[in-house]
């Protein structure tokens, strides 16, 4: 990988956990990772990993329950890393701070980081320019610290990690009052919107947010904090840099007829809240709008700039744009009118489900907007969360992290996550903790086995919600100013599209290798894309080793009882209807993210049910997953001919440029008469631009005759399937047999193994 040098970070004065001599100089808008909030918590926002239960599962990185960074430990990103970086220094009683960072030369993001002890090097002499106020000494040369480097797989490596300090730390009971540890929070700024609006001064806010949080040891920040706070908000804009937001907002509305954007408040004066959304976003949202994240990370991780997107995942399981804002304010009325106008950029087409922040404002918003949509809040923050709140209990019991992790991310079932947090609060004596209490109230709303009924497009219904969502990771982070912010956007859109590009490449232009004789892999093949594809493939393998048993064929569904070979302590049910080839399963994977589950398809495989149904095959999740509308255009808003879209037309020139250089690149002669055709179209391109000229078109193909083809090929392709079945159930079954044979004479030869161990033991006693 290119790179540059390591160089120091220009804007290290005021980046993520930099530690300031003076408390009373931190702004509404530095806001800083550690989230104190008030008797609930707020969640981050998150990626999928293509793994169940993987170590992701686990907030520590790298998956380790242990509370110890170490070298080789690995993250989803540098933000995640700087994360559990200053979570651990919470922990251990230190503040932390960037130091270093390294960029890519190929792309300029960055590739290597260091986090540092807040108290490594030494303040620089300002020499004749110095302030004449005595500053106290802070920084005493501390050698702590953690470098993180990119690796090839896209995740991040601790490279080189100090663990000794030359200098006391910090006991448990003041830690809170170290710098990075030490904000006005999310949910407090928030809360201190909304009192304020309401005429309160800073000292009546003050005394609710002590009350709420139960304690001023708990609130976070200070007085002095919240009186900052409160000032700067009646004096917040987007200063110089916002009129580089609207000359952008503004070009795009006259380049882009689909632009959408709209201002709270004043749009010359850069005091309003902004959101915007480009045609290519709104398209987006017709395809994958089915499940959405509303990423906050800004306001725990302090962001320079308020910016908080709208996301989702597309058909390769990248993460996909649905609108960006810039919030200035962050009372519950702002944030319903964004969650309204984000609404209408998208026609009122409300998602499935909504990840959010769990800050009770936001909560409220998503109530008043969005009545019928399944809201989720994301449990990496209860994690976090927990290390702060429950500080005494990871510190004298070393092994409660593991078990809480496991309680929420292993149970299977509400009766046994249920019976398993009943067990946890009993053991270690935390009937009376309040915030512990708080989370149990809410564990409808991120405990994994409690959300599984509602489609979230992610891979299982434990590896959810558990790092922060990576759309910008890279580009825009807590060192980010206004003026550079729209250039990093603009590099981030085309750094994902360009990832699109890829996987829509090599999705179309390489063929999976199949691992079964079944049809139905094959016909998988064809459909899913490559990394869905992928997924199913797991599940299918799987079933080899799942046998399905009937358990009650009374009525008009049947029951299978579905558990892995040797395992029957841990048996799935699944109802199916052999007449409509539909099944249900209790682990709900189909539900969740769209993949059929190894228990329905073990099902179908004694059932002789040898492709997949129609209506297991979500189109989102296809090759041809943006060939046509998923939802209806008309109450989209979106053009109905596929012409008139900017986006549209530049979506279709895309997929043709594509299949023109894999002919074009064959031989060379084609090569040649590829790049002459090309200077042709190039000159014909440019003389109707500059004279208006319509280039002549072919006549569309009519939308009837275009279904009767593909028809016709949908049903020659289910003939030449047909012809396979008979064969290849026969291979299937075969194939079956002889692996349950193989288990079932391992089990014999471990019991003769077993019994001879026994009789040598008797030998030897004699």
């Amino acid at each position: 990988m290119d790179s540059e040098p390591l160089n120091i970070d220009s804007d290290n004065q005021v980046v993520e956990f930099g530690e300031e001599d003076d408390a009373a100089t931190a702004t509404a808008l530095h806001l800083q990772h550690t989230d104190h909030s008030y008797g609930i918590f707020d969640d981050h926002l998150v990626q999928p990993s293509n793994s169940p239960r993987s170590r992701d599962d686990f907030p520590n990185g790298d998956g380790d329950p242990s509370l110890e960074p170490y070298e080789g430990m690995e993250f989803d990103s540098e933000q995640a890393s700087r994360i559990f970086y200053n979570s651990y220094a919470r922990r251990v009683g230190f503040s932390t701070r960037v130091s270093v960072y390294q960029r890519s030369r190929r792309d300029g993001s960055i590739i290597c980081r260091q986090i540092v002890c807040s108290r490594e090097g030494f303040r620089r002499d300002g020499g004749e320019n110095r302030s004449k106020r005595q500053r106290t000494v802070t920084r005493v040369g501390c050698k702590a610290q953690m470098t993180v480097k990119k690796q090839t797989s896209g995740r991040w490596a601790v490279s080189k990690l100090v663990k000794e300090h030359n200098h006391e730390l910090v006991p448990p009971d003041r830690v809170h009052c170290l710098r990075s540890h030490r904000h006005v929070s999310g949910p407090a700024r928030s809360l201190i919107d909304t009192l304020q609006a309401a005429g309160m001064g800073p000292s009546g806010v003050m005394s609710v947010l002590i009350k709420e949080s139960g304690g001023i040891n708990n609130v976070g920040f200070t007085k002095v904090d919240c009186q900052n706070y409160m000032s700067s908000s009646r004096q917040r804009t987007l200063g110089s840099g916002g009129q580089v937001v609207f000359d952008y907002l503004k070009r795009m509305q006259v380049e882009d007829p689909d632009f959408f954007c709209a201002v709270q408040g004043d749009f010359e004066n850069s005091t309003g809240n902004i959101f915007w959304a480009d045609a290519n976003s709104r398209m987006n949202y017709d395809y994958f709008g089915d499940t959405v994240t509303f990423d906050t990370t800004y306001r725990t991780n302090r962001y320079r700039v308020p910016f908080a997107p709208f996301t989702g995942w597309n058909h390769h399981g990248q993460p996909v744009l649905f609108g960006c804002a810039l919030l200035l304010n962050e009372s519950e009325s702002s944030f319903v009118w964004l969650f309204q106008t984000w609404l209408a950029a998208m026609s009122s087409r409300h998602p499935v489900s909504l990840t959010t922040d769990q800050d009770r404002i936001i909560r409220a918003a998503v109530v008043h907007v969005f009545p019928g949509t399944r809201h989720r809040f994301c449990k990496w923050n209860v994690f976090r969360e927990a290390q702060e709140k429950l500080s005494d209990i990871y510190h004298s019991h070393p092994t409660f992290e593991t078990e809480l992790l496991k309680c929420i991310n292993v149970t299977e079932t509400i009766e046994e996550f249920e019976s398993c947090w009943e067990s946890l609060v009993q053991r270690y004596d935390l009937g009376d903790n309040e915030w512990l209490q708080s989370i149990y109230d809410a564990r409808q709303q991120w405990v994994p086995v409690f959300l599984q009924d509602t489609f979230f497009g992610e891979m299982s219904t434990t590896q959810g919600s558990d790092n922060i969502n990576s759309y910008f990771d890279g580009y825009i982070n807590a060192s980010t100013n206004i003026q550079v912010l729209i250039k990093q956007y603009e590099k981030a859109i085309a750094t994902r599209h360009e990832k699109e590009v890829k996987a829509d490449y090599d999705t179309m232009n390489s063929s999976p290798i199949l691992r079964t004789p079944s049809p139905m892999e094959k016909q998988a093949a064809k459909l899913y894309t490559r990394i869905i594809f992928m997924k199913f493939q797991e599940e299918l393998v799987e079933t080899l080793a799942y046998p399905a048993t009937v358990v009650d064929d009374t009525g008009s569904e049947t029951m299978y009882g579905v558990a892995k070979f040797g395992e029957d302590h841990k048996v799935h049910s699944v109802k199916f209807n052999v007449f409509e080839k539909k099944a249900r399963c209790s682990c709900q994977l189909f539900e969740f993210s769209g993949i059929i589950c190894r228990h329905i398809l073990a099902v179908f495989r004694v059932t002789n049910v040898l492709t997949l149904p129609s209506h297991y095959v979500l189109k989102r999740w296809t090759k041809n997953a943006k060939s046509g509308v998923v939802w209806d255009e008309n109450t989209l808003g979106l053009p109905n001919d596929s012409q008139d879209s900017t986006a549209a037309r530049y979506d279709n020139l895309r997929r043709e440029a594509i299949k023109y250089v894999e002919e074009g690149a064959e031989s060379v002669h084609v090569y040649n008469v590829a790049m002459d055709a090309l200077r042709e179209a190039a000159n014909e391109v440019a003389a109707a631009k500059n004279h208006g000229l319509a280039i002549a078109q072919n006549t569309p193909v009519n939308c009837s005759q275009k279904l009767q083809s593909c028809t016709m090929d949908q049903d020659k392709k289910l003939e030449e399937l047909a012809a396979e079945l008979e064969i290849s159930s026969q291979q299937c079954e075969a194939f079956r047999e002889k692996l349950l044979a193989v288990l079932k004479d391992m089990e014999e030869q471990k019991l003769k193994i077993s019994v001879n161990v026994q009789n040598v033991r008797l030998n030897l006693k004699v």
